[in-house]
């Protein structure tokens, strides 16, 4: 590396929970690396984020949630009518998000990272390595550089393949005139649409209520839509929560804080031949079909760290083959083909009219647990999935099997990716 620029192993752009999830796991291999980001990394996180309990107890991080609730349900009653609620079975948690944010920031810090503040505005690579320009002149070298900047990333290409839709909630947590939920309870989706017109449900998208009770007279309360491109915008998120917290008779004594939510679903995958290696969102790790992603970085930056640990230590490895093999890690042909499948899956349901979406996650969650959780989470196997997807098609009500049937718009085409990769 050039000896008149600070240099080292590893230059990670971006500071949100991708950036340090992928940062902590290389500073726990003892890789010499630095960050690079426009906001402080110690800044505090504006959104909320959730995750599956199983998921946690799996990797012993249960104490990096502030809530966890075991009464999760939905609810996909149509207008007029009351069906029993979707009872999930599973317990769910809301991170802490200082101290998910603390459990990796620390760990950056022991190691001694250094973050620089900055815009990121250009990169030049050779085969030794790459050099970063920021938009003040600075500049540093890296053999390899990591792209965590989120879903409009500062250096990643990636193909252009027609509208990105956008999962789009508008969210509040306050206090109520009345729970807007029962005590101690967690509710997934709430589908029902009673206070909307007849001609309201027909011409507008279909959303739903996601609200869970935080305790001490506490509640978080998020009007949603699935991914639509161009997404719903927060306006009419807003007017659809009020009416529906209106229509259930309750009013909104306090604000405690307002969430603003839009992040992408049915991104495609970067071009992996480059020398930028991606993480988290700029990498189209979001899941397609359900948008977590908190739980992907957790599982999936240990995975990626030792391998980008081990290609350091590897002198017949040049920069460009380094890279190769981090996205070979990421993005092998198994999870390749399960992000075509899941695209494929959003593709169907973003054009589903409310009666449909009600009728698809009823049966949905109507699946053997192993099944919708393994499906939700990304936990399932390549066969595994195909089986589950199957399961789904042969239980469905007609309608939902019709509407799966039918293609109208990019379905097609990543069929045919799935089966020529």
């Amino acid at each position: 590396m050039k000896p008149d620029l600070p240099s080292c192993e590893v230059l990670v752009i971006g500071a949100g929970p991708a950036a340090l999830a992928i940062s902590a796991a290389l500073a726990d291999r003892g890789v010499n690396l630095r960050g690079l980001a426009v906001l402080d990394p110690a800044a505090p996180w504006p959104n909320t984020y959730g995750i599956w309990g199983p998921e946690l107890d799996a990797l012993g991080l249960q104490d990096l949630l502030e809530h966890r609730w075991s009464d999760c349900r939905s609810d996909f009653s149509g207008p007029q009518q009351s069906l029993p609620p979707t009872c999930h079975g599973i317990d769910y948690g809301l991170f802490d998000r200082a101290r998910l944010q603390a459990h990796w920031l620390d760990r950056c810090r022991a190691a001694g990272m250094v973050w620089e503040q900055g815009e990121a505005t250009g990169i030049v690579h050779d085969r030794d390595g790459s050099t970063v320009t920021a938009r003040d002149g600075r500049q540093w070298r890296a053999r390899l550089v990591i792209d965590a900047s989120g879903h409009q990333p500062v250096f990643l290409r990636r193909p252009d393949e027609g509208p990105v839709a956008g999962q789009a909630a508008y969210g509040i947590v306050g206090t109520f005139t009345a729970p807007p939920v029962q005590a101690g309870q967690f509710v997934l989706m709430d589908y029902r649409s009673d206070h909307l017109s007849p001609a309201e449900r027909e011409a507008g998208p279909p959303t739903f209520l996601y609200a869970m009770d935080l305790g001490g007279g506490r509640f978080f309360v998020e009007e949603t839509s699935l991914a639509l491109a161009p997404p719903v915008p927060y306006d009419e998120l807003r007017q659809r929560l009020e009416r529906r917290l209106t229509h259930a008779g309750v009013a909104v004594i306090t604000v405690e804080h307002e969430e603003f939510c839009l992040f992408p679903m049915n991104l495609p995958l970067p071009d992996l031949t480059q020398q930028v290696v991606g993480f988290g969102g700029a990498a189209s790790l979001v899941h397609p079909a359900s948008g977590y992603l908190v739980g992907a970085l957790l599982r999936r930056a240990p995975e990626l760290a030792q391998v980008i640990a081990d290609g350091l230590a590897d002198p017949a490895l040049d920069a460009p083959a380094l890279a190769r093999c981090a996205w070979q890690a990421l993005w092998p042909l198994e999870l390749r083909r399960k992000h075509a499948l899941y695209r494929f899956g959003l593709e169907k349901l973003m054009r589903y009219p409310e009666d449909q979406l009600r009728l698809f996650f009823r049966t949905f969650f109507s699946l053997p647990t192993a099944q919708w959780y393994g499906f939700l989470t990304n936990t399932l196997s390549l066969p595994q999935l195909i089986a589950a997807m199957l399961r789904l098609f042969a239980v469905a009500p007609w309608s939902v099997r019709w509407g799966l049937m039918q293609q109208q718009g990019r379905e097609l085409a990543l069929l045919l990716r799935l089966i020529s990769s």
